[in-house]
């Protein structure tokens, strides 16, 4: 299989079946793919989902008969001609050619005279094709038009820089484990690699690569020197502010990055990593293991407390709560294909659920922490704002004011933010003597 056709199968998973480009990339189809070729794999096919919308419209104009569902895999083949078109710098001629080879590869060779005039087609009408998609504000921005209104309406100044940002590549970000280095220290182990990385102002653990590389050039790597976290997700060992020997829970802990920063943050946690997932918490393990760090794994559902809880109250608990995922956009294009309108309501339901239900948990002086990678203000701040409305022993604190954006309850990252994924934090206290709902 051609890297080209790979990466139209792989397309072809994720938009028409529904599934995850993150899970199909892990899966033999991908991983056949030779080393060398795997980073064209993975351009083609984020870049293919990153700007879905466009070449969608793009494509609408070059075949007006859809084809047939069992030829969908064709129609992602034409997508991933579109986008090294587009947006690639690969010679057109070529691109052309490599792409129409690939057509047998699928097993598909009637197509071969379908690719080739409609790539040839575009690029003898380039302008007009491109300027004709941009007249749709969905091509133009390459947002889903659910969620572009969403965006806009949640962000009426800010939501053009959050659509920038959403399709831009994200930097690869470090997170130091401080047991081992200071994030100069390690800035300097990198230089020394001939790694160039910046540190971020606003979290001292982190270092943004000025371009990535693979973990096993990371010094120390290994040794749990090191782990691959974007800035804004680091906030949360930090904001969580447990202290040494206290009883910590991160709930939907899986695959265990920030259950790994806790650990590494503050000495002596009796730190219980909770999620729904029995082969995701296994991610949870192996990274513990590299880290050399230890934590009690449960598989369950957070919000069933009668299948987990001993009865013995945490001081801290960490809420990472499933969301829509509309803050990291730029790591994962794929959720402006897989996403839709109808999901936000259940997913504040599902939010809400597990709030209740973790709350119980939590020893009166503790502190939850609410954490998203979510930038809709309905499953952040109103989700926060119902809560505390439903129980009066939660006292909201404040979280500082050098990151992020001031909510009513809480604060928002928005995606670029300090180059920082979006990412919403609110903190709970469990104020004594009150009597919850």
């Amino acid at each position: 299989m051609s890297t080209r056709a790979t990466a139209a199968r792989v397309l072809q998973q994720v938009i028409y079946e529904g599934d995850s480009l993150t899970e199909v990339l892990q899966q033999p189809l991908a991983q056949a793919i030779a080393a060398a070729e795997q980073p064209l794999l993975r351009d083609l096919c984020f870049g293919s989902l990153r700007w879905h919308e466009r070449l969608s419209a793009v494509l609408k104009q070059l075949v007006t008969k859809p084809l047939k569902p069992a030829d969908k895999d064709v129609e992602c083949l034409l997508r991933v001609g579109l986008y090294q078109l587009i947006y690639q710098r690969t010679p057109d001629h070529a691109a052309v050619n490599e792409t129409v080879k690939a057509v047998k590869k699928l097993g598909k060779g009637w197509a071969e005279k379908l690719v080739n005039g409609v790539l040839r087609r575009f690029l003898r009408e380039r302008e007009a094709l491109l300027s004709a998609a941009d007249r749709q504000e969905t091509a133009l921005y390459a947002f889903p038009a659910w969620l572009l209104a969403r965006v806009q309406r949640a962000w009426p100044t800010d939501w053009k820089n959050i659509v920038q940002a959403s399709n831009t590549h994200a930097a690869m970000t470090l997170r130091v484990n401080q047991r081992q280095y200071t994030a100069a220290a390690y800035q300097a182990q990198l230089t020394a690699q001939g790694v160039a990385a910046d540190t971020v102002e606003c979290v001292a653990s982190a270092l943004n690569l000025h371009k990535a590389v693979g973990v096993e050039l990371l010094p120390g790597f290994a040794q749990g020197a090191v782990s691959v976290q974007d800035a804004a997700a680091q906030l949360a060992a930090l904001l969580l502010d447990c202290q040494p020997g206290m009883r910590v829970l991160d709930a939907c802990a899986a695959p265990g990055g920030k259950t790994g920063h806790l650990l590494e943050h503050t000495d002596e946690l009796q730190l219980t990593a909770l999620d729904s997932s029995a082969s995701r918490l296994l991610r949870v393990t192996e990274n513990l293991q590299r880290l050399q760090l230890n934590a009690h794994t449960v598989a369950a559902d957070a919000g069933d407390v009668a299948s987990w809880w001993d009865g013995q109250a945490f001081e801290r608990i960490l809420l990472d709560a499933p969301c829509s995922a509309t803050g990291v956009i730029r790591r994962h294009p794929d959720i402006k294909v897989l996403r839709r309108d109808s999901d936000i309501t259940a997913l504040q339901q599902e939010q809400a659920r597990l709030l209740r239900a973790l709350w119980q948990t939590l020893k009166p002086g503790g502190h939850l922490l609410y954490a998203t990678c979510s930038i809709l203000p309905e499953e952040n701040s109103q989700q926060i704002a119902a809560f505390v409305a439903e129980y009066p022993d939660a006292q909201v604190l404040p979280l500082g004011d050098s990151w992020g954006h001031a909510m009513a309850f809480g604060r928002q990252i928005l995606p670029g933010d300090a180059g920082m994924d979006g990412f919403y934090y609110a903190l709970l206290r469990k104020q004594h003597g009150e009597q919850s709902a």
